[in-house]
Order: structure tokens, then C-alpha cells, then sequence
């Protein structure tokens, strides 16, 4: 049994300041100084527990997940919000940031802005606090984070065998992305700059007006 309080210091002071790498883990030699002090998922579900911060968990390392504007926090609102009306009573649910998904091939532990989940709700083996059959995540970008969600982020959403569709909102301009996965197990992307986007996986559409609504003027 480790001393959780001193074990939470050590934590704190090795924690990456952002979400994600700025090196992918697996391009980087064995030898490594990155790869030092890895903490296995255990550790990190119980230094969650006691953070005031949430954290992105991968490979052994934890990264503090950056606080986000209110631009990024109303559109991530309005997505849900969205969502939320069109599924009422269909037994599907719609899930806030504060609730964590794992994939289990990859080991990845991280909260989408938000997570839809229908039916049955799987939960980790490890952690009941922690989805693991997701049917639709989104996330809203920001500028510290866009290429990763783009490129290593959805790599490892699209290991989930739940998932059927990823909607990337972007932050600096109005495009609504979404990544599906058709019958035959491709992944294929669609995109809207203007007007309404279908998701076929839970019969619902984001409409680009709704989901930009009540934008603050620049400064």
C-alpha cells in the first residue's frame, strides 16, 4: 500500500503542465528520461480522487488538463444542450466533461467535453466511475490542443468498439467535424461550415448556428 499523501506530492511535481505530449510517447527511445517514474492506472485513479484539477492518464504518465475560455465553455453548453433535447426519452444519455471514459486497448483515461452513451452503460474493470462504451464523443478544440485531438486523440477514440461517430468543434472559426465509422469499419470524415450535420449514429443534427450561438465579440 503506498502513502497516497506523498505519492500525491511526487505526482504533482512530475505532472505534464498540458493534455497531452508535445513528443508522442511511443517515438521516444526506451532509454528516455519521459519514461521514468511511470505510475501504473491504479495509482492515478486514486490521485484523481484527490485533485482538484482533472487528469489525462497514458502510458504510465499523467497530464493536467488545462482549464478552458468561455468561448470553449458555452460552446461545449450548447452542444450538449443540443444533444440533450433531441434524445429525451430515446435511452440515450448525455454525459458533461466531469465523466471519464477509458479505452481499454490503448490505456487511454480521459474526459471528452462531452460523451453520449446509450443502453446499458459498460464500466471500467478498474474504476466504476469510468465509461467505457461510448456511442458519441465530442470534442470542442482549443488552441493548445487541436492537432492532438485531430491526430493522436482520435487514434485512440477510434479503438473504442462503441464508438460510431467523433465531432470535433472547432475553436477559432465555425467548422463542426465529424469522424464516422461506416459498416465496414472505415472511419470517414464530413465536415459543415455553415447549416446543420448529421449524426447517423444517434439521429440527431448540430446546427452550426446553435452551436456558435451568443459568441462574444472580439476584444
Amino acid at each position: 500500500m503506498f502513502d497516497l499523501a506523498q505519492r500525491f506530492a511526487d505526482a504533482q511535481a512530475r505532472i505534464k503542465p498540458v493534455a497531452h505530449p508535445v513528443v508522442m510517447l511511443s517515438s521516444l527511445p526506451m532509454d528516455s528520461p519521459a519514461r521514468h517514474h511511470r505510475y501504473p492506472y491504479s495509482e492515478y485513479l486514486a490521485l484523481e480522487e484527490h485533485a482538484n484539477v482533472r487528469h489525462e492518464f497514458f502510458d504510465g504518465e499523467i497530464y493536467a488538463m488545462a482549464g478552458g475560455t468561455p468561448e470553449h465553455a458555452a460552446v461545449c453548453v450548447n452542444v450538449s444542450a443540443a444533444l440533450n433535447v433531441q434524445l429525451r426519452g430515446r435511452g440515450c444519455r448525455v454525459h458533461s466533461s466531469d465523466l471519464r471514459i477509458r479505452v481499454l486497448e490503448t490505456g487511454l483515461a480521459t474526459y471528452p467535453d462531452v460523451t453520449v452513451v446509450c443502453a446499458r452503460a459498460e464500466l471500467d474493470p478498474e474504476n466504476r466511475n469510468t465509461i467505457t462504451n461510448p456511442v458519441v464523443l465530442v470534442e470542442v478544440l482549443s488552441p493548445g490542443t487541436a492537432a492532438y485531438d485531430r491526430g493522436e486523440k482520435l487514434a485512440h477514440y477510434q479503438r473504442i468498439p462503441s464508438l460510431r461517430e467523433v465531432v470535433l468543434v472547432a475553436h477559432d472559426e465555425r467548422l463542426i467535424e465529424v469522424w464516422r465509422r461506416e459498416a465496414t469499419g472505415t472511419w470517414t470524415r464530413s465536415e459543415v461550415r455553415s447549416g446543420s450535420i448529421r449524426l447517423v449514429s444517434i439521429d440527431c443534427t448540430l446546427d452550426t448556428a446553435d452551436v456558435y450561438r451568443d459568441e462574444l465579440a472580439p476584444r
